[in-house]
């Protein structure tokens, strides 16, 4: 099953981010705890790590997006043909 990139809360008044970088491409692989983001805040901008190992198998948030905290920036696979499934949806 693909594991969820999602944009934590870092704050107690934190409700929104926006993807400055994505570090990681879709099909590079990654590796648990890897920055593979950078995002920014109203007062901060923070590494963002792999929450898992696989592949980054789709971004669901273009750079320069600004998203609530809680949304799902993007989806890593497990295997090769989970990464093609996720593509192909």
């Amino acid at each position: 099953m693909a594991i969820e990139v999602i944009l934590p809360k870092w704050g107690l008044t934190m409700e929104e981010g926006m993807v400055s970088e994505w570090r990681k491409q879709e099909g590079d692989a990654v590796a648990e705890d890897e920055i593979i983001a950078d995002v920014e805040t109203d007062k901060i901008t923070n590494e963002l790590p792999a929450p898992g190992s696989g592949i980054l198998a789709k971004i669901l948030v273009d750079a320069g997006e600004t998203v609530e905290v809680g949304t799902v920036l993007a989806l890593i696979a497990e295997t090769p043909e989970e990464t093609a499934e996720l593509r192909a949806a």
